[in-house]
């Protein structure tokens, strides 16, 4: 791929990256958000207000988001309807 140019520093600056594959949602955001898990694992969060605290390894994984495929979803402020196609994750 080619170079591009992003933004840095409130807008202010600029810097040249490589362009690669976008690692944003989907499996590969999963994969790149469970590395960096595994490496903070004993690093403290603080939780509900600051009130509580846990270390990073004892959160659990996030579980599977269930498909809707077939549901009616409601569209146009209530006023129309179509099938849903959301297939879940796996």
């Amino acid at each position: 791929m080619g170079k591009i140019r992003i933004r840095t520093g409130r807008g202010t600056g600029t810097k040249e990256i490589e362009d690669g594959e976008k690692k944003w949602s989907g499996d590969a955001y999963r994969k790149l958000q469970e590395e960096r898990k595994k490496a903070a694992a004993n690093r403290t969060v603080h939780t509900g207000r600051g009130t509580g605290s846990r270390k990073l390894g004892d959160i659990p994984e996030p579980k599977s988001r269930p498909s809707t495929e077939g549901m009616t979803r409601v569209t146009g402020r209530g006023t129309g309807s179509r099938k849903s196609k959301n297939k879940g994750s796996s």
